[in-house]
């Protein structure tokens, strides 16, 4: 049990209530506030390791929340996981622009919320990847350097987006990618990719993948991301 501290930033008592004592049994440290104001004080002046962050909260948003803590060079490097109904869609797009690291849609299950946790506490603690490292996940190894993929050791025919995208999504496991999001990380200074041939492209990479098109993820009205 490490240990770390998670503030909670959510209005209703009985999810911070259940929340907290699932965490607290896991071993983290679990502060709370109910509304945004205090949950930014809080986050920094106690500096947290992760902020699970409500959207809807009275006087200050949990966007305004996101935004202020990112603008801070102090509060900056917190990571953010933003637990919402899914209605809110594209106050969740968003919020993962603005730099959040996870989603997670209410109503959710305890066990996906601490899975969620660890995952983003995990990133935290590793190393920054290279650019042109080598990826092994799942039975996919993806060699950027030379821009190969390989599933259970055969190549994979994909084509310049298809490869980026795959790399992107493998490179970091759990973590949802909004459209805009992969977007500016595959098109080059002149190669057009739009938010709607993002999803094409997708549909061409699982076709590709035949049996492990599940390892990309759909999350519905936010983007995509890769299976842990």
């Amino acid at each position: 049990m490490a240990g770390e501290t998670i503030l909670i930033v959510e209005d209703e008592s009985d999810i911070a209530e259940v929340i907290t004592f699932n965490l607290t049994r896991e071993g983290y440290k679990v502060i709370t506030a109910a509304d945004g104001q205090k949950g930014l004080v809080l986050a920094q002046t106690k500096l947290p390791d992760v902020v699970l962050l409500d959207l809807m909260l009275p006087g200050m948003g949990g966007l305004d929340v996101c935004r202020a803590l990112k603008k801070d060079q102090k509060t900056s490097r917190i990571s953010i996981i933003i637990v919402s109904a899914k209605g809110e869609e594209s106050d969740v797009v968003t919020g993962l622009e603005m730099g959040a690291d996870d989603y997670i849609a209410k109503p959710f299950s305890i066990k996906v919320l601490v899975a969620r946790l660890r995952t983003v506490l995990r990133r935290r603690r590793e190393p920054p990847a290279q650019k042109d490292a080598v990826i092994r996940i799942h039975d996919l190894v993806i060699n950027p350097g030379r821009h190969e993929a390989l599933l259970k050791g055969k190549a994979v025919e994909l084509t310049f987006s298809e490869f980026r995208m795959l790399h992107l999504l493998a490179g970091r496991p759990g973590w949802v990618m909004t459209r805009e999001q992969i977007v500016d990380a595959v098109r080059g200074e002149d190669y057009p990719v739009t938010d709607r041939a993002v999803d094409v492209q997708i549909v061409g990479l699982r076709k590709k993948l035949g049996a492990r098109a599940d390892y990309i993820e759909t999350v519905r009205g936010v983007g995509y991301r890769f299976k842990e």
